[in-house]
């Protein structure tokens, strides 16, 4: 049914209904029976509306018929069904959807030519510029880390920013849009916002020049007293109770509550944000903090919990607030925790306490850094028996709350990579040669501005090969997963042998994808020649994402030489088991220490606090109805079942062997 304009009768209706307009022809309609619907509006400019024919049913069962109440309507379409009642100010420049309902709302505008976020500059990491940001609708961790980290590639970085600009200027329009099926209520002002299908914006106190990108699938939420300026929020994410957003990325299904501030910052996917404040930080997938005292500046992290109180310091008084820290991947900070940037820590880290002499552990990955008389321990390797670490690897697939197919960033979930091996096989290095320079019998060893104790550096050592025998071993099963029983050691080899041609060389962890550096260089190298868009890059970052185990395979596969002096391409069958056997040990015994780690959960100490007004045997009682006991426990059972698991695999490869 095409538009078209009113008659004198319907004109003389809408005027009985107390309507208005600065000039009638400029208002058109489609369904005549939708003018019993419309009372109390002012039109002005071009103004269009479809049918009205559905009823809303409230919460409490009160129903309101579609249609248009008590509004000033400036160049706006409305679709088909959809309410709009009580604006006190006006809506402008807007088109609406269908299904949609606004209420009690102040103020709906798009001034001039709007971008809707797409082309602000967020200078994340340096306050001071240097490593700023350029967001979009489409901005992934991926391509934002190389926007960030890789500024030693000027003519990359101008090539991206080129094409980021472009979009923005594609995404350029004097007019906003309102989705289908979108609910504003009890919201003040909103200025160039492009808002979603399904997206509810309930009780916002202002929201100016942004995107929110909804869907059916993955719905937005922006609720009570949110102020943001300068931003984007992506599917599924939720940003309420007074939080305050300006120049900031709002990941896919991140959350953001109890009046969190942030500026200049990046949120990606699955990002829990509450109470405490964000300033200029790079936050990859997962990255969580929930603590009114907590302050996150100028550092990288992804997969971090921040303890209470957890605090950085980015500015020394000197050229200002110029510095900046990275927190590797699994990195946490505990309560009251302290860092000096600039520093790095080594991925699945613990820091506690306060640490100001500029630490770099990156090659030392999970560790504790503990103060001691303002002095920083490190503590290496000792991580890999924590029953916390293994808690949280197996929790974060399961949080993962993404629902929209369009999934933005790559998100590699392993706790054991090339990765992270790599930095294993560093590291026993770098403690033997520790150990070599200042003899065995030191009791303390220096490293980059830490101390190691002379049992924490074997323990350190020992730790690092078991889990470098782990993955090795982990590696080995899953390649002769389908090996026949009975295969020549000419089939074994064959099998073994590698049919992905990256993975070799150093890898990186860009914000969640582990990649190969090699592969990831010869994707910049094209943007960097003009061959490849930036829809390309992230379409190339999807699919090194997808070539993970096989890359995975490539890189491992000269390792054995190294670590077991067993080439693989001359490889035996009885070879292949002695692996196997080392395999077994090392799972087997990481699990009986995560097993021991778990039952300091359930001792005496542990109990303090239960019982209350009653005897020992109350209080052992009172821990038991609470906590339940030990052998019960979930994750006591599933490491027990996981010892049970690997134990059967490793004996039925070693059966069809033999």
């Amino acid at each position: 049914m095409e538009y078209r304009k009113l008659t004198h009768d319907e004109i003389d209706f809408l005027v009985s209904r107390d309507c208005r307009a600065d000039d009638w022809s400029g208002v058109e309609i489609r369904d005549p029976e939708s003018l019993k619907y419309i009372r109390g509006v002012r039109f002005s400019g071009s103004v269009r509306w479809g049918s009205f024919n559905k009823v809303f049913e409230l919460p409490g069962g009160l129903h309101k018929h579609s249609g248009l109440r008590n509004a000033t309507l400036h160049n706006v379409t409305v679709g088909d069904d959809t309410l709009i009642e009580n604006v006190s100010n006006y809506i402008a420049n807007y088109d609406i959807g269908t299904h949609s309902y606004i209420e009690n709302v102040d103020l709906v505008v798009c001034e001039g030519p709007c971008a809707f976020g797409n082309g602000v500059q967020v200078s994340v990491l340096n306050e001071t510029g240097g490593r700023e940001v350029l967001i979009y609708d489409r901005l992934s961790a991926q391509v934002a880390y190389v926007l960030a980290m890789y500024r030693h590639r000027p003519g990359l970085i101008a090539r991206l920013n080129a094409d980021i600009e472009a979009y923005a200027k594609e995404q350029t329009s004097v007019r906003g849009t309102i989705g289908n099926e979108v609910s504003i209520r009890n919201t003040r002002h909103i200025n160039g916002v492009r808002i979603g299908d399904y997206a509810v914006v309930s009780g916002a106190s202002r929201l100016r020049n942004g995107t929110i990108i909804s869907n059916e699938t993955a719905p937005v939420t922006i609720a009570h007293g949110v102020i943001a300026d300068d931003f984007i929020v992506c599917s599924g994410a939720s940003v309420s109770d007074n939080t305050s957003l300006e120049r900031c990325f709002v990941g896919q299904c991140c959350r953001l509550g109890h009046g969190y501030s942030a500026s200049d910052s990046l949120f990606f996917s699955n990002c829990q944000e509450e109470n405490g404040e964000a300033c200029a930080i790079f936050a990859g997938p997962f990255t969580v903090t929930h603590h009114k005292s907590t302050l996150l500046i100028a550092g990288m992290f992804s997969f971090m919990n921040a303890g209470s109180g957890s605090n950085q310091s980015n500015h020394m008084y000197k050229l200002g607030p110029i510095h900046q820290g990275i927190l590797e991947r699994g990195a946490k900070t505990a309560s009251d925790s302290y860092i000096l940037w600039p520093s790095r820590v080594g991925a699945f880290s613990l820091v506690m306490g306060r640490h100001v002499t500029h630490s770099d552990t990156s090659d030392l990955p999970f560790s504790y850094l503990i103060e001691q008389q303002n002095t920083t321990y490190l503590v290496p390797g000792v991580n890999l028996r924590s029953v916390g670490t293994i808690r949280d690897a197996q929790k974060w697939p399961r949080r993962d709350a993404r629902k929209d197919p369009d999934r933005l960033d790559c998100i590699n979930y392993n706790l054991l990579s090339p990765y992270t091996i790599q930095k294993m096989l560093k590291g026993i290095q770098l403690l033997n040669n520790l150990q070599y320079s200042s003899g065995e019998l030191s009791d303390i060893y220096s490293y980059h501005s830490t101390k190691i104790r002379n049992s924490s550096l074997r323990n350190g050592i020992r730790y690092y090969e078991t889990a470098i025998t782990k993955f090795l071993g982990n590696s080995i099963i899953q390649r002769l997963s389908s090996l026949p029983a009975g295969a020549s050691d000419e089939a074994i080899r064959a099998m073994l042998k590698p049919t992905c041609p990256i993975g070799e060389g150093r890898w990186a962890d860009l914000s969640g994808l582990i990649a190969p550096r090699d592969a990831v260089a010869a994707l910049l190298d094209a943007v960097e020649q003009g061959s490849l868009s930036l829809k390309g890059l992230s379409d190339g970052f999807r699919k090194l994402h997808e070539q993970y185990y096989d890359a995975e395979w490539t890189w491992a596969y000269d390792k054995y030489e190294a670590f077991f002096g067993i080439p693989l391409d001359r490889i035996t069958r009885s070879q292949v088991i002695e692996i196997v056997e080392r395999w077994k040990a090392a799972v087997i015994g990481l699990d009986k220490e995560l097993y021991e780690d778990a039952r300091k959960e359930f001792n005496l100490a542990s109990q303090t606090g239960f019982g209350a007004d009653g005897s020992r045997e109350i209080k052992e009682k009172d821990f038991s109805e609470v906590r339940g006991d030990f052998e019960s426990n979930s994750f006591v059972k599933a490491v027990l079942e996981h010892i049970r698991v690997k134990e059967a695999l490793g004996n039925e490869l070693i059966d069809r062997l033999r």
